[in-house]
């Protein structure tokens, strides 16, 4: 048996842009991939707490200490800047794994910097 267990978590993140033109994903800065763990490609589960949005998509990377969060595409049309949103990635394992595994979840501050790891 195989189980989906969270990997990481950006939560509060802020949206700092929102580009229907794009051919879709979210643009991510690159310190917080790289901070949290988050790959390039990865699938993601996007969470709006301003309107309860759900949806997923895939990664990009944005420019390194930007603070970017931009939505991509069809997923724009979810999203406005300056919603708070939580990104998920996920990872599957074994039951043996998923007792010895611990998710980054990381507290974002309003300029998309990790304020806390818990």
């Amino acid at each position: 048996m195989q189980l989906t267990l969270l990997k990481a978590k950006l939560h509060k993140a802020t949206v700092t842009e929102a580009n229907l033109n794009y051919t879709g994903s979210i643009t991510i800065d690159k310190t917080l991939l790289e901070q949290s763990g988050i790959l390039v490609w990865e699938k993601v589960s996007i969470v709006n707490n301003n309107n309860g949005a759900r949806f997923e998509t895939y990664v990009i990377e944005g420019e390194a200490n930007s603070g970017t969060i931009c939505l991509n595409g069809a997923a724009a049309r979810l999203v406005q800047p300056g919603d708070k949103i939580i990104i998920m990635a996920y990872a599957i394992m074994s039951p043996e794994e998923a007792k010895e595994h611990t998710p980054g979840v990381f507290i974002l501050d309003d300029e998309n910097r990790i304020r806390e790891r818990i």
